[in-house]
């Protein structure tokens, strides 16, 4: 039986086959890089909540402050959750009869809460302190975004270590009044920095890059 012999140009073939996996290769990790970044997978997200509340209507139209409802957001390190009855101080008597705010008087009714489905949820490895950062000028909108402008409250910022550390590293851009931190459409009459080095000084303000600053 005579060999077989394969035509000379499929010699190229494991040239071309190693050429492809390593291609191949960096195309997995950019893929996984890029899919899993947390600007891909949790910007935009915008859970279905149990009552349409509109922070466009509310906040944006009527003006209610941040911290009406999220009472602790300058005194403890988490933004609390407003109970029914603070939803209800204004919904039993306005749109008393609303379909859409049936499980509101319902949860109310029956001393329960509205089970919020929660938009910003970070790791349990990385620790944040909510009246930290309000309480030495960083405004609501550094992170959440223009709530006042939003029907559906969704997340805007990454959220990552990467972005932490920008601010982390330069805080001076991101910092305002404390008067202003609910002001949610506050620009600034001066230079930002030139105001955000002042109010550095003035709520001495450093800058935290250390590990331990987030990971405790």
């Amino acid at each position: 039986m005579s060999d077989f012999i394969f035509p000379q140009w499929t010699n190229r073939l494991k040239e071309i086959g190693g050429v492809l996996g390593a291609g191949g290769g960096l195309y997995a990790v950019v893929l996984v890089w890029l899919g899993f970044a947390p600007k891909t997978i949790t910007v935009g997200y915008e859970p279905e909540q149990p009552i349409p509340y509109s922070h466009k209507l509310h906040v944006g139209e009527l003006g209610i402050d941040c911290r009406y409802c999220h009472t602790t957001v300058d005194k403890a390190a988490f933004a609390a959750i407003p109970p029914t009855q603070t939803c209800m101080n204004c919904h039993d008597k306005i749109r008393t009869e609303s379909e859409l705010l049936k499980p509101l008087r319902e949860a109310h009714a029956a001393g329960l809460p509205v089970e919020w489905r929660k938009v910003h949820d970070l790791p349990d490895y990385a620790y944040f302190n909510h009246s930290s950062h309000v309480n030495k000028g960083v405004g609501c909108a550094e992170c959440h975004g223009r709530v006042d402008t939003m029907e559906v409250v969704g997340i805007v910022s990454e959220l990552s270590m990467g972005w932490c550390l920008d601010c982390h590293r330069d805080p001076a851009p991101r910092l305002r009044p404390l008067d202003k931190i609910t002001d949610l459409d506050w620009e600034p009459e001066e230079d930002r920095r030139e105001l955000g080095e002042r109010l550095m000084e003035e709520f001495d303000v450093h800058t935290q890059v250390s590990c331990s600053t987030c990971h405790r």
